[in-house]
């Protein structure tokens, strides 16, 4: 796998260094001075977005952490520096969620969740997450179709005067064993190509403490089988043509070796369970104004995946259990925007993708492996309307799926459309105030896991569906001193039906359609950042969410009206950084309110609320023609024990340390 990587990323880069040595025409630099939050107070959908200054100031290094503190958001986080992390948007479920890498989506067929916290953020220009539509009409049908969108936008190099190259090096250390370097290099392949390369390798023990609470006894204990070694390396090229189309492409390979640490119950810790991840995917897109009026975005990528789980133990034949899958995907979009007349687009997309699944998993009932195969294609139709201080988006997304199965029979053809329609409106001309509303339908397809995985698997199963409603109002203002002040309140409400869930028959566990959802929350955000004197600024941001998601699925059981696991009534978080010529400080809060771990909210079941403080102070120096980059974090201030997934308890106090040089 490693020697075709590497031909893989030769083969690919190679044309853009050719293409390098004819050009005419310098790549040009744009500077965005509006702040992060005021540029999307007018969108018709709820938007919100952590740039990399944000990221750097709070000392913010994996995506898992900053999504955390979005309003809406719950992720769920396994424990440890290892522990898989996923991210779900008003308790819709991960599988609702599209992780979307410089335009293109991150996919699991197999099990439908994306690990976020194996993406740092060492090389992101800004995260940002859309609940609901883009503004943007230019998107693949694969993002039409999701009822959100986590994207993740590349840091494009930057060079100082006639420099035709730049690098930043960086190392981060800290406590259980936690030694993460990192470098990130560019370089000018000529006047209109430009690329970079960037590689990170993380390692850690997470043999952290924690408390065992038995009854009134509490006993000390440590996290074992919690370490990692992950590497991480990814190439950009971007090139600029003579007509002022581009091209950007990007190669990325991961590949991890950690413990699974498993749940805690009493003094028991016994997990020996063993995973090892590896990643590889090419991506390329192909951005071209064909004339004044219409417009093409055509997009590729490939990937390919493969993990082992091994775990040890006298409940196997052979004293091991050992799985072994590889995915393999091959997709490709095109998005087609017409600018019909001033104020009215349309865009027309279409995704195919085709995706394969071996394994030595023998998933089905008779014992045989049915190594499905599966083609997707998503049609999408979007119009947004502009007329005075209305704005309206709507589209329609048309999802078919077709299996094929080499044992076995393969599960019905799915087919569904799915509509959407969003607004705002500015009710006063002088005041940058908005009313906005959206109406979407989602569904999301089983996934392989879902099908076919040992006896859970069914392929009777039926598509899960959603449909979010929302209402909300936006404000940005600034007056004198202080540069900008964003608040904005939106009101949700959300039902899901045919919930696919492990169900319990006679003997075995199947997945079934068995679970309905009902989910009304209020989101609110705040945004302001104030000037206190030259060179002295303070920034400041919070989030909260109020939700109530109960389960509707049969009104005698036990369960109807109860909390959904793991919902918090309450969440939230907050920061505040301070900048001056000589310290720049920052104090970040996240919280959970109290919530239940199973779908009976009996009080045994109920998990105490929790609050996490952290404080970064950081300082830059420049030394010559380089700066340095120093950094201090003192994460959960208070060393508050709690979990958020149960029996999976989270770290307690930790330090960290980075150094950094910039040429």
């Amino acid at each position: 796998m490693r020697k075709k990587t590497l031909f893989i990323f030769g083969v690919i880069l190679w044309p853009f260094v050719a293409m390098a040595q004819q050009d005419s025409v310098s790549l040009s630099t744009v500077e965005v001075v509006a702040p992060t939050p005021a540029r999307h107070v007018g969108a018709t959908s709820e938007v919100q977005t952590l740039d990399k200054d944000d990221l750097k100031q709070l000392g913010i290094d994996n995506v898992a952490d900053a999504v955390k503190r979005f309003a809406g958001v719950c992720v769920k986080d396994y424990g440890g520096i290892g522990g898989m992390k996923t991210v779900s948007i008003h308790n819709l479920g991960a599988h609702h969620t599209a992780l979307v890498y410089d335009g293109l989506a991150v996919s699991n067929t197999q099990a439908g969740q994306v690990d976020v916290g194996r993406y740092d953020t060492g090389n992101l220009e800004s995260l940002s997450l859309s609940i609901g539509d883009e503004d943007n009409l230019m998107l693949s049908a694969r993002q039409y179709a999701a009822a959100g969108t986590l994207s993740l936008v590349t840091e494009r190099p930057s060079f100082k005067g006639s420099r035709n190259w730049s690098m930043r090096t960086n190392i981060n250390g800290g406590m259980f064993g936690l030694v993460s370097p990192s470098m990130m290099y560019a370089q000018k392949l000529g006047l209109r190509t430009v690329a970079s390369v960037y590689g990170k390798f993380t390692h850690a023990d997470g043999k952290y403490p924690f408390t065992l609470h038995n009854g009134k006894l509490r006993t000390r204990e440590h996290r074992y089988n919690s370490d990692i070694n992950a590497w991480r390396a990814e190439a950009n090229v971007y090139h600029t043509f003579v007509d002022s189309s581009r091209l950007e492409a990007k190669v990325n390979y991961y590949y991890s070796q950690r413990g699974l640490p498993g749940t805690v119950i009493l003094y028991a810790n016994p997990s020996d369970e063993r995973l090892w991840d590896e990643e590889f995917f090419a991506q390329a897109s192909y951005h071209r104004r064909l004339s004044e009026v219409w417009q093409l975005v055509a997009r590729f990528k490939y990937t390919h995946s493969w993990n082992r789980y091994r775990d040890w133990g006298s409940q196997y034949a052979h004293g091991v259990r050992t799985d072994v899958n590889r995915q393999d995907e091959y997709y490709g979009s095109a998005t087609l925007g017409w600018n019909i007349v001033r104020g009215l687009d349309f865009a027309l997309a279409e995704d195919l993708s085709h995706n394969v699944l071996k394994n030595n998993v023998y998933v089905n009932i008779s014992y045989d492996v049915p190594r499905p195969t599966r083609w997707t294609s998503i049609t999408a139709m979007a119009a947004k309307w502009r007329y005075g201080r209305l704005k309206l988006n709507g589209n329609l997304a048309y999802t078919f799926v077709k299996e094929h199965v080499e044992v076995g029979d393969a599960p019905d053809d799915k087919k569904r459309f799915t509509p959407s329609i969003s607004l705002n409106i500015r009710p006063f001309r002088y005041q940058q105030f908005y009313v906005r509303a959206m109406w979407k339908n989602t569904f999301r397809v089983p996934t392989f896991n879902d099908l076919y995985y040992r006896r859970l698997g069914n392929i009777n199963l039926r598509p899960e569906l959603a449909r979010e409603y929302s209402l909300g109002l936006t404000w940005n203002t600034h007056y004198k001193a202080m540069r900008y002040l964003t608040v904005t309140v939106d009101g949700y409400y959300n039902d899901v039906k045919d919930k696919i869930v492990a169900f319990p028959s006679m003997y075995v566990w199947r997945m079934a359609n068995y679970g309905k959802a009902e989910i009304m929350g209020i989101d609110l955000t705040l945004g302001s950042q104030v000037d206190l004197a030259e060179r002295w600024n303070m920034k400041g941001s919070a989030s909260a969410t109020w939700q109530r998601a109960v389960d509707k699925t049969k009104k005698t059981s036990r369960t109807y009206n109860n909390m959904l696991p793991y919902t918090p009534r309450w969440s939230g978080s907050g920061s505040l950084v301070l900048t001056t010529p000589y310290l720049n400080i920052a104090y970040s809060v996240a919280m959970q309110g109290s919530r239940y771990s199973m779908g009976q909210n009996l009080p045994e079941y109920r998990m105490p609320a929790f609050w996490e403080h952290s404080i970064t102070i950081g300082r830059d120096f420049k030394l010559n023609r380089c700066v340095v980059h120093t950094q201090i974090k003192l994460e959960n201030l208070t060393n508050e024990q709690y979990d958020i997934i149960k029996y999976y308890p989270m770290p307690g106090r930790q330090f960290m340390a980075t150094v950094g040089v910039e040429l």
